[in-house]
């Protein structure tokens, strides 16, 4: 099965394919993750992307279609995939369906100050790479694992967060339409706990 995951940043996206991934034994191949590891190890790629992530933009939509298209042609999505963070534009859909079959898009539905306050809670450990949010923290400055400091990445403070809806607003929230004109959309609630949200989509997918 080859599934979209649609939302916000910040609206679960990231978590609930890792469930998914886990239970349908599929790859999550999530955009974000693609770009955070090669702006930790400075490659050409994030040398070329890391003002514009650390901004709240978007990275340019051939350098991000091409490497979806890669990932994808490898033999681990033979059998499907979980689409986290692509595609982000009705131009990326196009090019997505040019090389691709879509079984189901799913959209999580959270609200934006919701949002706002779940990523700019986020705290960071350069130290272990763990990510907390402040709501469980004793000390929002002291990683809980290894006792490093923790940090706010620049993607977290609030203004960027702010920005990226705004973007996300602008150009992804077509693509909700998108995707119901073709009948494969489902949009699922994203408020609740994490097992509460999953269920919604175990049994939007069975049906």
């Amino acid at each position: 099965m080859n599934i979209i995951l649609l939302g916000a940043p910040g609206s679960g996206k990231g978590t609930m394919a890792q469930k998914l991934t886990s239970e349908l034994k599929i790859p999550q191949i999530s955009t974000g993750d693609i770009f955070r590891k090669n702006l930790k190890e400075e490659t050409p790629l994030g040398l070329q992307i890391k003002d514009i992530v650390s901004g709240g933009g978007l990275v340019p939509d051939e350098i991000t279609i091409q490497i979806v298209k890669n990932r994808l042609a490898e033999a681990d999505c033979a059998n499907g995939y979980i689409l986290d963070g692509f595609p982000r534009s009705i131009v990326q859909a196009e090019a997505l369906d040019a090389f691709q079959d879509i079984d189901c898009a799913i959209n999580l539905d959270v609200d934006k100050e919701t949002v706002v306050k779940r990523l700019s809670g986020r705290r960071f450990c350069p130290d272990c790479n763990g990510t907390f949010h402040i709501s469980s923290l004793a000390n929002a400055t002291v990683c809980p694992v290894c006792g490093g400091k923790l940090v706010i990445r620049p993607d977290d403070s609030e203004a960027t967060v702010r920005e990226r809806l705004r973007v996300y607003e602008q150009n992804t929230l077509p693509l909700i339409d998108y995707y119901a004109k073709r009948g494969n959309l489902v949009t699922i609630d994203g408020d609740g706990t994490v097992d509460e949200v999953y269920a919604r989509i175990i049994k939007a997918l069975h049906r």
